[in-house]
């Protein structure tokens, strides 16, 4: 066995091409531009780009980085499996929950009452696209939210150029929560291994990025709304609407603030866009602007123009809902929040205990439902034995139900209930030589995307209730399943190139290489985060591929005497790339693709570009900020 294990044990390089760091960075970015070449400039599909980098990646990782060909195949067959699992599982079923909106009506019922606020553009143009919107974001993401808003934009008689404009700038600060706050927990996941050197630690390298990105959007989520009317009327006409517009932008701000702090990721999108939403309606019933705004052709005194409802702009609102269908359209979402909160009940903090899992003050099971869902997780001593399997510290690799984490197949040695990770992580990633564990987790309850799926099971008995067939339910994820096919696959391979990128070495490649940048790092981590959500369109895709050398890159940049805080260039790799969204190839394609526009992409582009740059430079500075002025604002965990 000792011989087979010399073989198998791979010692990462950092330097592999004639010890030069930059040519050997040079070399570990070839799966990178290739993604770039194909995405942005051939147009080629998400999936094979993304194949392809993966390939290169490995071929890569083996030729140049000398890893050994079963640990090349292990690290990126165990990145494609965590690209499903939990990543696929929550886009699978928020997407399915929001087709079930659609599918029962309510969405369109929501869609109406929102239209049906205002009949000033400015307004709803803050409804639709950010309050609404947001909401999308939360629920489904993945150009889900930019397409909907802008053809419901559209289809108020907005000119569908600007209506996927305003839709794109709005789709920003909301961002790195979307997707039930699927950002967030991939980069805590890919994080935790360098952050906290062992996977027990992802729920604390989670929650404590979900606060250092809830401690720079907040400010985003405030200029976004007056942004948004100045790019749609001007600043003049801004300033006429400035309490709708202060109040969506703040109310948003301080629920995506508390929540992101105080609770998690992954209802922090939905409950602000919620309570957002609810803020304006009721502002909307003492204030009023003193004069309606709106577009030529809403006025019927204009000579060839096509007459128009002035109070909403579209026929698709003469249909008054009412009051009762209305409450049972935004029930659905009730449902979500609740059954989500019920999930994740023991992270919150008055039953998590003090310090947070403090196993004397926490609520235990089995009214802790949270603690339920994590039995047998290893160190959670609220619930160490697991329903089914053997206690963890017994045996590492045997099945567990409901938690089971265990090391990757190929990539250790002995026997899988007491394995010996083969991967060593090198000075100078590391102060010594560490083993690199190519751990997976199946969380089967306590996963977000499992626990949408509760919720949606749960608004389907309320939809059976008034009638639905029992059918519904399963031809909708039938076809929920046939619609994400494709991008379930994009994403299993963007998580393989990360995967095999981060263990054979060739992200900290990377990561030395943009350390030289030293001080002013924090500014480029904006700028790379923005990047990656250009190339990919997605800030989950970002921080797979960027994450991980951001918080490799901290860790070699000493302020002050200490490494600077991974935390902070992990979260601001997230903050930084929701301004990157807006004029990334994808996005400009499902932008215009919702105002059918197809092929005006181009001019899109020109309309956002420079509202991206602004942007991704001003959270750069607040990434400054934060370290030099307001170093206490940054989370620690531990």
């Amino acid at each position: 066995m000792s011989g087979a294990i010399a073989i198998l044990a791979f010692h990462q390089v950092y330097q592999p091409l004639g010890d030069s760091i930059l040519v050997s960075a040079i070399v570990a970015g070839i799966p990178l531009y290739l993604l770039f070449v194909m995405l942005a400039i051939l147009r080629l599909p998400a999936w094979l780009s993304a194949l392809t980098a993966m390939l290169a990646a490995a071929i890569l990782a083996a030729l140049v980085w000398q890893m050994p060909l079963g640990l090349d195949i292990s690290a990126t067959t165990e990145g494609m499996a965590n690209g499903l699992w939990p990543i696929s599982w929550i886009v699978l079923n928020a997407v399915f929950f929001h087709n079930l909106t659609i599918a029962s009506g309510d969405f369109d019922v929501i869609r109406r009452s929102l239209t049906r606020l205002t009949g000033d553009r400015r307004v709803q143009a803050l409804l639709v696209a950010f309050c609404f919107g947001a909401l999308m974001e939360g629920i489904a993401g993945f150009g889900a939210p930019v397409a909907i808003s802008a053809a419901i934009l559209a289809s108020l008689g907005f000119e569908p150029i600007s209506a996927a404009v305003l839709a794109l700038l709005a789709n920003t600060a909301p961002v790195a929560f979307g997707s039930i706050g699927i950002p967030i927990v991939t980069l805590g996941l890919l994080t935790a291994p360098i952050i906290g050197h062992s996977a027990n630690d992802q729920t604390q390298v989670t929650l404590a990025l979900s606060a250092m990105v809830g401690r720079q959007l907040p400010v985003f989520s405030i200029l976004i709304p007056g942004f948004l009317i100045v790019v749609l009327a001007g600043w003049k006409r801004m300033v006429e609407v400035l309490p709708a517009v202060l109040t969506a932008g703040v109310v948003f701000a301080v629920i995506q603030f508390l929540v992101s702090n105080f609770i998690g990721p992954e209802l922090t999108d939905v409950l602000a866009a919620l309570v957002s939403m609810a803020a304006v309606a009721l502002l909307l019933r003492v204030w009023k602007p003193k004069t309606l705004w709106g577009f030529a052709a809403d006025r019927a005194d204009v000579p060839g123009a096509t007459p128009r409802l002035r109070s909403v702009g579209a026929a698709v609102a003469q249909v008054a809902d009412p009051p009762a269908r209305i409450v049972r359209a935004y029930m659905m979402y009730v449902i979500l929040v609740v059954v989500i909160l019920i999930g994740q009940m023991g992270n919150l903090p008055f039953f998590s205990g003090s310090p947070p899992g403090n196993v004397k003050n926490a609520l235990h099971t089995p009214a802790n439902v949270t603690a339920d869902f994590k039995c047998g997780q290893p160190a959670y001593k609220l619930c160490p034995n697991p329903w089914i399997g053997p206690n963890p510290t017994v045996d590492a690799g045997a099945f567990k139900f409901p938690f089971w984490r265990f090391q990757w197949p190929g990539s250790y040695s002995g026997t899988s209930a007491k394995p010996k990770a083969l991967i060593s992580q090198e000075p100078t990633i590391v102060t010594k030589s560490t083993p690199y564990p190519v751990t997976f987790t199946w969380d089967f309850l306590a996963a977000a995307g499992s626990l949408v799926l509760f919720a949606s099971i749960v608004a389907f008995i309320v939809m059976a209730i008034r009638g639905a067939p029992l059918g519904l339910f399963f031809a909708t994820y039938g076809r929920t399943l046939r619609q994400l096919a494709l991008p379930i696959m994009t994403i299993a391979f963007i998580l393989g190139i990360a995967a095999v990128m981060n263990f054979s070495g060739m992200t900290s490649t990377l990561a030395l290489l943009m350390a030289k940048a030293g001080g002013f790092f924090p500014f480029f981590s904006a700028v790379i985060g923005a990047l990656g959500v250009f190339l990919t369109g997605s800030d989950t895709a970002s921080n797979t591929l960027f994450g991980p050398m951001q918080a490799h890159t901290a860790q070699q940049i000493v302020i002050g005497g200490h490494p600077m805080n991974p935390i902070l260039t992990a979260g601001t790799n997230s903050s930084g790339g929701v301004m990157g969204k807006m004029i990334s190839p994808q996005n400009l394609s499902v932008g215009a693709a919702g105002v059918n526009r197809v092929g005006a992409e181009g001019e899109i582009f020109r309309r956002t570009i420079g509202y991206s740059l602004i942007l991704t430079a001003a959270v750069g500075i607040v990434a400054m900020i934060e370290v030099y002025l307001i170093p206490g604002i940054i989370p620690t965990f531990g």
